[in-house]
Protein backbone atom coordinates (compact mmCIF):
# COMPACT_ATOMS: atom_id res chain seq x y z
CA UNK A 1 0.00 0.00 0.00
CA UNK A 2 3.01 2.30 -0.37
CA UNK A 3 1.50 3.94 -3.45
CA UNK A 4 -1.78 4.63 -1.65
CA UNK A 5 0.11 6.07 1.31
CA UNK A 6 2.08 8.40 -0.96
CA UNK A 7 -1.10 9.72 -2.62
CA UNK A 8 -2.90 10.16 0.68
CA UNK A 9 0.00 12.13 2.15
CA UNK A 10 0.40 14.48 -0.79
CA UNK A 11 -3.30 14.94 -1.52
CA UNK A 12 -4.06 17.64 -4.05
CA UNK A 13 -0.88 19.56 -4.61
CA UNK A 14 -0.21 22.75 -6.51
CA UNK A 15 2.12 24.22 -9.03
CA UNK A 16 3.48 27.76 -8.68
CA UNK A 17 1.75 29.60 -11.51
CA UNK A 18 -0.03 32.76 -10.34
CA UNK A 19 -1.55 33.75 -13.65
CA UNK A 20 -4.52 35.64 -12.18
CA UNK A 21 -2.25 37.91 -10.15
CA UNK A 22 0.27 38.50 -12.94
CA UNK A 23 -0.30 41.84 -14.73
CA UNK A 24 -3.33 42.57 -12.51
CA UNK A 25 -1.73 45.93 -11.74
CA UNK A 26 -4.53 47.24 -9.54
CA UNK A 27 -3.25 44.81 -6.87
CA UNK A 28 0.08 45.83 -5.28
CA UNK A 29 1.06 42.16 -4.83
CA UNK A 30 1.39 41.97 -8.64
CA UNK A 31 4.84 43.49 -8.06
CA UNK A 32 5.88 40.18 -6.49
CA UNK A 33 5.42 38.35 -9.80
CA UNK A 34 6.69 41.25 -11.93
CA UNK A 35 8.79 43.90 -10.18
CA UNK A 36 8.55 45.90 -13.42
CA UNK A 37 4.74 46.08 -13.43
CA UNK A 38 3.17 49.55 -13.61
CA UNK A 39 2.53 50.87 -10.09
CA UNK A 40 -0.03 53.68 -10.24
CA UNK A 41 -0.58 54.09 -6.48
CA UNK A 42 1.34 56.44 -4.22
CA UNK A 43 1.69 54.07 -1.27
CA UNK A 44 0.19 50.91 0.13
CA UNK A 45 0.31 48.93 3.35
CA UNK A 46 -0.74 45.31 3.53
CA UNK A 47 -2.75 44.10 6.49
CA UNK A 48 -0.25 41.87 8.37
CA UNK A 49 -0.83 38.14 7.73
CA UNK A 50 -3.84 39.00 5.50
CA UNK A 51 -2.36 41.05 2.68
CA UNK A 52 -1.40 38.05 0.57
CA UNK A 53 -2.37 34.41 1.10
CA UNK A 54 -1.86 32.04 -1.81
CA UNK A 55 -2.61 28.30 -1.85
CA UNK A 56 -2.67 26.10 -4.93
CA UNK A 57 -3.49 22.40 -5.26
CA UNK A 58 -3.17 19.87 -8.06
CA UNK A 59 -1.98 16.47 -9.19
CA UNK A 60 -1.10 15.79 -12.80
CA UNK A 61 -1.75 12.06 -12.72
CA UNK A 62 -4.62 11.18 -10.40
CA UNK A 63 -7.36 12.62 -8.19
CA UNK A 64 -8.82 11.53 -4.87
CA UNK A 65 -12.00 10.45 -6.66
CA UNK A 66 -10.02 8.16 -8.94
CA UNK A 67 -9.25 6.03 -5.88
CA UNK A 68 -12.04 6.60 -3.37
CA UNK A 69 -15.17 7.19 -5.48
CA UNK A 70 -18.06 4.86 -4.69
CA UNK A 71 -18.07 3.25 -8.15
CA UNK A 72 -18.29 -0.41 -7.15
CA UNK A 73 -14.67 -1.17 -8.07
CA UNK A 74 -12.22 -2.73 -5.65
CA UNK A 75 -9.87 -0.11 -4.23
CA UNK A 76 -6.87 -2.41 -4.65
CA UNK A 77 -7.63 -2.71 -8.37
CA UNK A 78 -7.97 1.07 -8.66
CA UNK A 79 -4.68 1.71 -6.87
CA UNK A 80 -2.89 -0.83 -9.08
CA UNK A 81 -4.41 0.26 -12.40
CA UNK A 82 -4.73 4.02 -11.92
CA UNK A 83 -1.81 4.85 -9.63
CA UNK A 84 0.91 2.19 -9.61
CA UNK A 85 0.71 1.37 -13.33
CA UNK A 86 -1.43 4.30 -14.50
CA UNK A 87 1.04 7.12 -13.78
CA UNK A 88 4.52 7.63 -15.20
CA UNK A 89 7.62 9.48 -14.07
CA UNK A 90 6.47 12.78 -15.60
CA UNK A 91 3.43 12.86 -13.31
CA UNK A 92 3.91 14.91 -10.19
CA UNK A 93 2.54 15.95 -6.86
CA UNK A 94 3.67 19.47 -6.00
CA UNK A 95 2.62 22.08 -3.49
CA UNK A 96 3.22 25.74 -2.78
CA UNK A 97 1.68 28.11 -0.28
CA UNK A 98 2.68 31.67 0.50
CA UNK A 99 1.67 33.98 3.35
CA UNK A 100 2.75 37.62 3.55
CA UNK A 101 3.88 38.49 7.06
CA UNK A 102 4.60 42.13 6.20
CA UNK A 103 4.03 44.13 3.03
CA UNK A 104 4.25 47.77 2.01
CA UNK A 105 5.38 50.27 -0.59
CA UNK A 106 5.72 53.98 -1.25
CA UNK A 107 6.56 56.42 -4.04
CA UNK A 108 9.68 58.53 -3.74
CA UNK A 109 8.99 62.18 -2.96
CA UNK A 110 12.16 63.42 -4.60
CA UNK A 111 11.74 61.19 -7.67
CA UNK A 112 8.05 60.36 -8.28
CA UNK A 113 8.90 57.94 -11.09
CA UNK A 114 10.41 55.56 -8.49
CA UNK A 115 8.26 53.26 -6.37
CA UNK A 116 9.77 51.18 -3.54
CA UNK A 117 8.21 48.03 -2.10
CA UNK A 118 9.29 45.74 0.72
CA UNK A 119 8.07 42.90 2.87
CA UNK A 120 8.47 39.43 4.34
CA UNK A 121 6.66 36.34 3.20
CA UNK A 122 6.59 32.75 4.39
CA UNK A 123 6.68 30.03 1.73
CA UNK A 124 6.51 26.26 1.37
CA UNK A 125 7.39 24.55 -1.89
CA UNK A 126 7.44 20.79 -2.54
CA UNK A 127 7.47 18.49 -5.55
CA UNK A 128 7.45 14.70 -5.83
CA UNK A 129 7.61 12.98 -9.20
CA UNK A 130 5.87 9.63 -9.31
CA UNK A 131 8.57 6.96 -8.62
CA UNK A 132 6.95 4.41 -10.93
CA UNK A 133 9.44 1.54 -10.73
CA UNK A 134 9.77 1.88 -6.95
CA UNK A 135 5.98 1.94 -6.59
CA UNK A 136 5.67 -1.24 -8.69
CA UNK A 137 8.40 -2.93 -6.64
CA UNK A 138 6.66 -1.96 -3.38
CA UNK A 139 3.26 -3.09 -4.68
CA UNK A 140 4.17 -6.32 -6.47
CA UNK A 141 7.41 -7.33 -4.80
CA UNK A 142 10.18 -8.95 -6.80
CA UNK A 143 9.07 -12.59 -6.73
CA UNK A 144 7.41 -12.45 -10.17
CA UNK A 145 9.69 -9.79 -11.64
CA UNK A 146 12.67 -11.89 -12.75
CA UNK A 147 14.89 -10.05 -15.21
CA UNK A 148 13.27 -6.64 -14.71
CA UNK A 149 15.51 -3.71 -13.85
CA UNK A 150 13.81 -1.33 -11.45
CA UNK A 151 15.18 2.16 -12.10
CA UNK A 152 16.22 3.82 -8.84
CA UNK A 153 16.52 7.14 -10.67
CA UNK A 154 12.72 7.40 -10.70
CA UNK A 155 12.95 8.88 -7.19
CA UNK A 156 13.03 12.67 -7.55
CA UNK A 157 11.70 14.92 -4.82
CA UNK A 158 12.41 18.31 -3.27
CA UNK A 159 10.85 20.43 -0.53
CA UNK A 160 11.58 23.64 1.33
CA UNK A 161 10.11 25.85 4.05
CA UNK A 162 11.58 29.35 4.33
CA UNK A 163 11.03 33.05 4.97
CA UNK A 164 11.87 35.60 2.28
CA UNK A 165 12.87 39.21 3.07
CA UNK A 166 12.67 41.45 0.02
CA UNK A 167 13.06 45.02 -1.20
CA UNK A 168 12.13 46.18 -4.69
CA UNK A 169 12.63 49.25 -6.85
CA UNK A 170 10.21 50.06 -9.65
CA UNK A 171 11.05 52.90 -12.06
CA UNK A 172 9.00 54.42 -14.86
CA UNK A 173 11.84 55.27 -17.20
CA UNK A 174 9.63 57.04 -19.73
CA UNK A 175 6.15 56.72 -21.21
CA UNK A 176 7.11 53.39 -22.78
CA UNK A 177 9.36 51.60 -20.31
CA UNK A 178 8.84 50.56 -16.70
CA UNK A 179 11.66 48.53 -15.15
CA UNK A 180 11.95 46.83 -11.80
CA UNK A 181 14.23 44.71 -9.64
CA UNK A 182 13.78 43.02 -6.29
CA UNK A 183 16.53 41.83 -3.95
CA UNK A 184 15.81 38.89 -1.67
CA UNK A 185 17.35 37.29 1.39
CA UNK A 186 16.23 33.71 2.03
CA UNK A 187 16.15 32.35 5.58
CA UNK A 188 15.75 28.59 5.41
CA UNK A 189 13.71 26.65 7.98
CA UNK A 190 13.45 23.13 6.52
CA UNK A 191 14.84 21.63 3.34
CA UNK A 192 15.18 18.21 1.73
CA UNK A 193 16.06 16.99 -1.73
CA UNK A 194 16.82 13.73 -3.47
CA UNK A 195 16.94 14.37 -7.20
CA UNK A 196 20.15 12.99 -8.67
CA UNK A 197 19.66 9.29 -8.07
CA UNK A 198 20.86 6.59 -10.47
CA UNK A 199 21.08 2.81 -10.45
CA UNK A 200 18.86 -0.24 -10.56
CA UNK A 201 17.58 -3.25 -8.62
CA UNK A 202 17.46 -6.58 -10.47
CA UNK A 203 16.26 -10.08 -9.57
CA UNK A 204 17.53 -13.07 -11.57
CA UNK A 205 17.79 -16.82 -11.18
CA UNK A 206 20.52 -17.73 -8.71
CA UNK A 207 23.24 -20.36 -8.75
CA UNK A 208 23.34 -21.28 -5.05
CA UNK A 209 19.78 -20.22 -4.25
CA UNK A 210 16.56 -19.82 -6.21
CA UNK A 211 17.13 -16.12 -6.94
CA UNK A 212 19.94 -13.59 -6.94
CA UNK A 213 19.27 -9.94 -6.16
CA UNK A 214 21.55 -7.28 -7.62
CA UNK A 215 21.67 -3.60 -6.74
CA UNK A 216 23.76 -0.89 -8.32
CA UNK A 217 22.98 2.40 -6.59
CA UNK A 218 24.15 5.98 -6.38
CA UNK A 219 21.48 7.67 -4.26
CA UNK A 220 21.56 10.64 -1.91
CA UNK A 221 19.12 12.44 0.36
CA UNK A 222 20.18 15.86 1.67
CA UNK A 223 18.29 17.51 4.54
CA UNK A 224 18.54 20.61 6.70
CA UNK A 225 16.55 21.59 9.78
CA UNK A 226 15.01 18.19 10.54
CA UNK A 227 17.56 16.96 13.08
CA UNK A 228 16.70 19.80 15.46
CA UNK A 229 13.01 18.93 15.16
CA UNK A 230 13.74 15.26 15.86
CA UNK A 231 15.70 16.12 19.01
CA UNK A 232 12.86 18.28 20.31
CA UNK A 233 10.28 15.58 19.61
CA UNK A 234 12.45 12.93 21.29
CA UNK A 235 12.84 15.03 24.45
CA UNK A 236 10.01 13.91 26.73
CA UNK A 237 11.11 16.23 29.55
CA UNK A 238 10.36 19.48 27.69
CA UNK A 239 7.16 21.20 26.61
CA UNK A 240 7.41 20.37 22.92
CA UNK A 241 5.06 22.91 21.35
CA UNK A 242 6.86 26.07 22.63
CA UNK A 243 10.20 24.45 21.79
CA UNK A 244 9.07 23.63 18.25
CA UNK A 245 7.69 27.13 17.75
CA UNK A 246 10.89 28.73 19.03
CA UNK A 247 13.02 26.49 16.81
CA UNK A 248 11.05 27.28 13.64
CA UNK A 249 10.83 31.03 14.34
CA UNK A 250 14.54 31.24 15.08
CA UNK A 251 15.48 29.49 11.85
CA UNK A 252 13.03 31.61 9.86
CA UNK A 253 14.57 34.86 11.09
CA UNK A 254 18.23 34.41 10.14
CA UNK A 255 18.94 31.59 12.59
CA UNK A 256 19.14 28.89 9.93
CA UNK A 257 20.34 28.56 6.37
CA UNK A 258 20.80 31.72 4.32
CA UNK A 259 20.66 32.62 0.66
CA UNK A 260 20.28 35.52 -1.72
CA UNK A 261 18.16 36.04 -4.82
CA UNK A 262 17.04 38.56 -7.41
CA UNK A 263 13.82 39.25 -9.35
CA UNK A 264 13.81 41.25 -12.60
CA UNK A 265 10.89 42.57 -14.64
CA UNK A 266 9.70 45.07 -17.22
CA UNK A 267 6.65 46.57 -18.92
CA UNK A 268 6.98 48.00 -22.42
CA UNK A 269 4.29 49.85 -24.37
CA UNK A 270 4.59 49.16 -28.08
CA UNK A 271 1.67 51.58 -28.56
CA UNK A 272 -0.87 53.04 -26.19
CA UNK A 273 -2.97 49.88 -26.72
CA UNK A 274 -0.41 47.10 -27.13
CA UNK A 275 1.77 46.21 -24.11
CA UNK A 276 4.31 43.45 -23.45
CA UNK A 277 5.64 42.42 -20.04
CA UNK A 278 8.11 39.91 -18.66
CA UNK A 279 9.77 38.85 -15.44
CA UNK A 280 12.38 36.42 -14.16
CA UNK A 281 11.96 35.43 -10.50
CA UNK A 282 14.15 33.79 -7.88
CA UNK A 283 17.52 33.97 -9.57
CA UNK A 284 19.25 32.83 -6.41
CA UNK A 285 20.78 30.13 -4.28
CA UNK A 286 20.81 28.85 -0.71
CA UNK A 287 23.73 27.63 1.39
CA UNK A 288 22.56 24.83 3.69
CA UNK A 289 25.07 24.73 6.52
CA UNK A 290 23.13 24.48 9.79
CA UNK A 291 21.53 21.34 11.19
CA UNK A 292 22.32 19.36 8.02
CA UNK A 293 22.09 15.60 7.77
CA UNK A 294 22.74 13.70 4.55
CA UNK A 295 22.24 10.05 3.66
CA UNK A 296 23.87 8.21 0.77
CA UNK A 297 23.79 4.73 -0.73
CA UNK A 298 26.58 4.04 -3.19
CA UNK A 299 27.96 0.80 -4.57
CA UNK A 300 27.04 -2.46 -6.30
CA UNK A 301 26.35 -5.94 -4.98
CA UNK A 302 24.78 -9.27 -5.93
CA UNK A 303 23.54 -11.58 -3.16
CA UNK A 304 21.60 -14.83 -3.17
CA UNK A 305 20.23 -14.62 0.33
CA UNK A 306 21.42 -16.63 3.29
CA UNK A 307 23.94 -19.26 2.18
CA UNK A 308 24.44 -22.21 4.56
CA UNK A 309 27.25 -24.51 3.46
CA UNK A 310 27.24 -27.86 5.19
CA UNK A 311 28.96 -29.35 7.04
CA UNK A 312 31.18 -26.29 7.63
CA UNK A 313 28.25 -24.33 9.09
CA UNK A 314 27.87 -26.88 11.93
CA UNK A 315 31.29 -25.97 13.28
CA UNK A 316 29.91 -22.68 14.68
CA UNK A 317 26.30 -23.19 15.89
CA UNK A 318 26.11 -19.59 17.24
CA UNK A 319 26.86 -17.97 13.90
CA UNK A 320 24.25 -15.36 12.82
CA UNK A 321 23.79 -16.02 9.11
CA UNK A 322 21.32 -13.15 8.68
CA UNK A 323 23.79 -10.69 10.16
CA UNK A 324 26.46 -12.07 7.86
CA UNK A 325 24.21 -11.26 4.92
CA UNK A 326 23.57 -7.73 6.19
CA UNK A 327 27.27 -7.13 6.75
CA UNK A 328 28.05 -8.40 3.25
CA UNK A 329 25.54 -6.07 1.60
CA UNK A 330 26.63 -3.07 3.67
CA UNK A 331 30.25 -3.68 2.77
CA UNK A 332 29.45 -3.72 -0.96
CA UNK A 333 26.78 -0.98 -0.92
CA UNK A 334 27.63 1.20 2.08
CA UNK A 335 24.88 3.33 3.63
CA UNK A 336 26.53 6.47 4.98
CA UNK A 337 25.54 9.58 6.91
CA UNK A 338 27.30 12.95 7.11
CA UNK A 339 26.62 16.57 8.07
CA UNK A 340 28.39 18.35 5.23
CA UNK A 341 27.06 21.70 4.00
CA UNK A 342 25.66 21.92 0.48
CA UNK A 343 24.37 24.53 -1.97
CA UNK A 344 21.03 24.54 -3.78
CA UNK A 345 19.46 26.79 -6.40
CA UNK A 346 15.96 28.20 -6.08
CA UNK A 347 13.27 27.12 -8.58
CA UNK A 348 13.55 29.94 -11.13
CA UNK A 349 10.29 31.18 -12.68
CA UNK A 350 9.67 32.99 -15.96
CA UNK A 351 6.59 35.07 -16.87
CA UNK A 352 5.73 36.89 -20.07
CA UNK A 353 2.60 38.48 -21.52
CA UNK A 354 1.19 40.52 -24.37
CA UNK A 355 -1.90 42.66 -23.74
CA UNK A 356 -4.22 44.65 -26.00
CA UNK A 357 -6.25 47.47 -24.43
CA UNK A 358 -9.46 48.87 -25.90
CA UNK A 359 -12.67 50.64 -25.00
CA UNK A 360 -13.48 54.18 -23.98
CA UNK A 361 -11.00 55.54 -21.39
CA UNK A 362 -12.71 56.09 -18.07
CA UNK A 363 -11.74 59.76 -17.78
CA UNK A 364 -9.67 62.19 -19.78
CA UNK A 365 -7.54 61.61 -22.86
CA UNK A 366 -4.89 58.92 -22.79
CA UNK A 367 -1.48 60.31 -23.75
CA UNK A 368 0.37 58.64 -26.61
CA UNK A 369 2.43 56.58 -26.15
CA UNK A 370 1.87 55.26 -22.61
CA UNK A 371 1.16 52.11 -20.70
CA UNK A 372 -2.51 53.11 -20.31
CA UNK A 373 -3.12 51.11 -17.19
CA UNK A 374 -5.90 51.98 -14.81
CA UNK A 375 -5.09 55.05 -12.67
CA UNK A 376 -1.46 55.05 -13.74
CA UNK A 377 0.60 58.12 -13.01
CA UNK A 378 3.15 59.38 -15.49
CA UNK A 379 6.72 60.29 -14.69
CA UNK A 380 5.55 63.66 -13.41
CA UNK A 381 3.10 62.03 -11.00
CA UNK A 382 -0.13 62.99 -12.77
CA UNK A 383 -3.03 60.61 -12.58
CA UNK A 384 -4.82 59.20 -15.61
CA UNK A 385 -7.41 56.52 -16.23
CA UNK A 386 -6.81 53.70 -18.67
CA UNK A 387 -8.93 51.61 -20.97
CA UNK A 388 -11.89 49.70 -19.64
CA UNK A 389 -10.96 46.43 -21.34
CA UNK A 390 -7.86 44.35 -21.97
CA UNK A 391 -7.27 40.96 -23.54
CA UNK A 392 -4.06 39.02 -23.95
CA UNK A 393 -1.95 35.94 -23.40
CA UNK A 394 0.55 34.95 -20.72
CA UNK A 395 3.34 32.39 -20.59
CA UNK A 396 4.68 30.81 -17.42
CA UNK A 397 7.62 28.43 -16.95
CA UNK A 398 9.37 27.06 -13.88
CA UNK A 399 12.59 25.11 -13.54
CA UNK A 400 11.91 21.68 -12.04
CA UNK A 401 14.05 18.56 -11.35
CA UNK A 402 12.85 16.91 -14.58
CA UNK A 403 13.20 20.07 -16.66
CA UNK A 404 11.11 23.18 -17.34
CA UNK A 405 7.37 23.04 -16.72
CA UNK A 406 5.22 25.49 -18.69
CA UNK A 407 1.67 26.85 -18.80
CA UNK A 408 -0.16 29.09 -21.28
CA UNK A 409 -2.95 31.48 -20.27
CA UNK A 410 -5.46 33.62 -22.16
CA UNK A 411 -7.13 36.42 -20.18
CA UNK A 412 -9.73 39.17 -20.29
CA UNK A 413 -9.62 42.16 -17.93
CA UNK A 414 -12.60 44.44 -17.27
CA UNK A 415 -12.61 47.62 -15.19
CA UNK A 416 -15.81 49.06 -13.72
CA UNK A 417 -15.38 52.62 -12.50
CA UNK A 418 -12.64 53.25 -9.99
CA UNK A 419 -13.79 50.60 -7.52
CA UNK A 420 -13.94 47.25 -9.29
CA UNK A 421 -11.73 45.26 -11.67
CA UNK A 422 -12.31 41.70 -12.90
CA UNK A 423 -9.93 39.28 -14.61
CA UNK A 424 -11.00 36.02 -16.28
CA UNK A 425 -8.47 33.43 -17.43
CA UNK A 426 -8.21 30.13 -19.28
CA UNK A 427 -5.02 28.15 -18.59
CA UNK A 428 -3.64 25.01 -20.18
CA UNK A 429 -0.93 23.10 -18.29
CA UNK A 430 -0.01 19.55 -17.28
CA UNK A 431 -2.62 19.52 -14.48
CA UNK A 432 -5.71 20.29 -16.56
CA UNK A 433 -6.85 21.59 -19.95
CA UNK A 434 -10.09 23.07 -18.57
CA UNK A 435 -8.79 25.61 -16.06
CA UNK A 436 -11.11 28.63 -15.96
CA UNK A 437 -10.20 31.27 -13.38
CA UNK A 438 -11.73 34.49 -12.12
CA UNK A 439 -10.20 37.30 -10.08
CA UNK A 440 -11.83 40.33 -8.49
CA UNK A 441 -10.33 43.49 -6.99
CA UNK A 442 -12.67 45.72 -4.99
CA UNK A 443 -11.83 49.07 -3.43
CA UNK A 444 -13.88 51.05 -0.89
CA UNK A 445 -12.06 54.25 -0.04
CA UNK A 446 -8.50 53.35 0.93
CA UNK A 447 -9.37 49.69 1.64
CA UNK A 448 -8.70 47.17 -1.10
CA UNK A 449 -9.74 43.51 -1.08
CA UNK A 450 -9.00 40.95 -3.74
CA UNK A 451 -9.93 37.33 -4.35
CA UNK A 452 -8.52 35.15 -7.13
CA UNK A 453 -9.61 31.55 -7.79
CA UNK A 454 -8.50 29.05 -10.44
CA UNK A 455 -10.13 26.00 -12.02
CA UNK A 456 -13.65 27.04 -11.09
CA UNK A 457 -15.18 23.99 -12.79
CA UNK A 458 -13.29 21.79 -10.35
CA UNK A 459 -15.11 23.29 -7.36
CA UNK A 460 -18.21 21.29 -8.35
CA UNK A 461 -16.33 18.19 -7.16
CA UNK A 462 -13.08 18.94 -5.34
CA UNK A 463 -12.34 15.26 -4.80
CA UNK A 464 -12.49 14.70 -8.55
CA UNK A 465 -10.41 17.77 -9.41
CA UNK A 466 -6.70 17.53 -10.11
CA UNK A 467 -6.08 21.22 -9.51
CA UNK A 468 -7.37 24.02 -7.28
CA UNK A 469 -5.99 27.44 -6.42
CA UNK A 470 -7.03 30.58 -4.61
CA UNK A 471 -5.45 33.84 -3.44
CA UNK A 472 -6.85 36.66 -1.36
CA UNK A 473 -5.66 39.71 0.51
CA UNK A 474 -6.40 43.07 2.13
CA UNK A 475 -4.46 46.30 1.55
CA UNK A 476 -4.67 49.95 2.51
CA UNK A 477 -3.56 52.12 -0.41
CA UNK A 478 -3.69 55.60 -1.86
CA UNK A 479 -3.92 56.71 -5.47
CA UNK A 480 -3.42 60.39 -4.55
CA UNK A 481 -0.48 62.51 -5.64
CA UNK A 482 2.40 63.18 -3.30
Amino acid sequence: MAALFCIACTGLMPGQNRQLLYDFTEIPQALLVNPGAVAGYQWYAGVPLLSGISVQAGSSGISVDDLFANDGLDINDKVRDRAVYGMDTRDEFSTTYQVELLSGGFRSRSRPSDFYSFGIYHEWDMILYWPRDLAILAWEGNADQLGRRFNLGHLKTRGELLNVFHFGVNRQVDNRWTLGARAKIYSGILHYRSSRNTGYFLTEEGENNLVANSIDADMRLQTSGFEGLRQILDDDTADQFPALRSHLVRRGFFGGDLGVGLDLGFTYSLTNRLVVTGSLLDLGLMVYHTDTRNFSLRGAATVEGVEVILPEALADPDRDFWQDLVDEVEALVPFEEDSRAFVGFRPTKLYGSIRYNWGQPQSGPVPEPCDCDYRTGGAAGRQISGYRNAVGAQLFAINRPRGPQAALTAFYLRRVGNWLALKATYTADKFTLSNLGLGMQFQAGPVQAYLLADNLLGYRNLAGSRYASFQFGLNILSWKRN
